[in-house]
């Protein structure tokens, strides 16, 4: 059975550690429960939000004044795909870390560079979770999920949750309740050719090269623990929603601006981070910008500051509020604007406040 609550503190439910209290709290463990909670809610004309590990979330102070629907169902199961792959259906509420540790361990590759991320598996679809060059769009199959505009329950194949960089048809829009993900994973005792740059120099081999799984996640592991990235009571530097901004993408226009803004203050010879993107685009690194405009680590404004680990990463080290941490993500907008002309873009779901 559900669990219920009222006024329930949501700073205990976030990773951030900040947000006032929800109205009304629903725990839901199973996805009959989950289904009800959302649907009891919406026909009292409440407003909802649903969570799951709160990774990704920062929540105004004055907290939420509908109902909170926590998402905890769990449960795995596994079938036989085409060829050499796996189909893995995994439930909304299940950790996400555990389940690609268990993926490494039964010798499934496709999500062991997603290693180390907090939150929970119905979470990964939402912004199509990604890192060192792999996202779960690559591997995701279906979704199957709650769609409240029809009040039926819906599956989504892969062209339908419209995947992008960090964006899917379930960002933005709070229409569907993810209930469950498929995983098409490929049995093997090797990973995925290494994609990115940074990780193939730990792992010491070349982009496109294999590794094995297990050396795949632990490089990952001691890549994230070495920027805040993996949670830790004991590390102020992990309290955080990950990267705050995501990489921004440029059309030929905005590169050029870029790209004369950067010589005027750097210098003709400088060089900024640039991937080439579908449709022309090119995709440049927060961090290289935030730290170029004077945003270096360690940066704070009031109890707020950037991760001394890892310049994405904004953190609420001590005892400050969410408000505290908007004005360090404002005064890091406006300073990369101001310096390069690039519009820097949240990435966590802002609940109740505005950037």
């Amino acid at each position: 059975m559900a669990v219920f609550a009222e006024e329930v503190n949501l700073a205990g439910y976030t990773t951030l550690r900040l947000g006032g209290p929800a109205r009304r709290f629903v725990e839901a463990t199973t996805e009959a429960e989950l289904v009800a909670a959302v649907r009891e809610a919406d026909e009292a004309g409440q407003d909802v939000l649903v969570l799951g590990g709160g990774s990704n979330l920062v929540v105004s102070d004055d907290g939420f004044p509908g109902t909170v629907v926590r998402v905890g169902t769990r449960g795995t199961d596994c079938r036989p795909g085409e060829g050499d792959t796996v189909l893995v259906r995994v439930q909304a509420g299940e950790d996400w870390d555990p389940f690609v540790a268990r993926c490494v361990a039964d010798g499934l590759a496709g999500v062991e560079c997603l290693s180390g991320i907090p939150g929970r598996v119905g979470a990964t679809p939402i912004q199509n979770v990604g890192a060192y060059g792999q996202d779960v769009g690559e591997t995701i199959v279906e979704v199957r999920a709650y769609d409240r505009r029809s009040g039926a329950i819906v599956a989504l194949d892969r062209d339908a949750c419209r995947f992008t960089y960090r964006h899917s048809v379930f960002k933005g829009d709070d229409r569907y309740v993810v209930l469950d993900v498929t995983y098409a994973l490929r049995e093997a005792e090797e990973s995925q050719p290494v994609a990115y740059a940074e990780l193939a120099r730990r792992l010491g081999v070349r982009p496109g090269e294999r590794v094995t799984l297990k050396e795949a996640r632990d490089a990952v592991l001691e890549l994230r623990r070495g920027k805040g990235m993996v949670l830790d009571a004991a590390d102020p530097d992990t309290r955080s929603a990950g990267s705050f901004f995501t990489n921004p993408v440029l059309d030929a226009v905005q590169l050029a601006d870029l790209e004369r803004r950067v010589a005027e203050r750097l210098g003709p010879d400088a060089e900024f981070p640039r991937y080439p993107e579908a449709g022309g685009r090119v995709k440049t690194s927060a961090a290289w910008l935030i730290d170029r405009a004077g945003f270096t680590k360690g940066h704070a404004l009031g109890p707020a500051r950037i991760s001394t680990k890892h310049t994405l990463a904004l953190t609420n080290p001590g005892d400050g509020g969410t408000r505290d941490l908007l004005a360090l993500a404002r005064e890091v907008r406006e300073g990369v604007r101001a310096a390069f002309g690039v519009e820097l873009v949240n990435e966590p779901v802002l609940v109740g406040v505005t950037l």
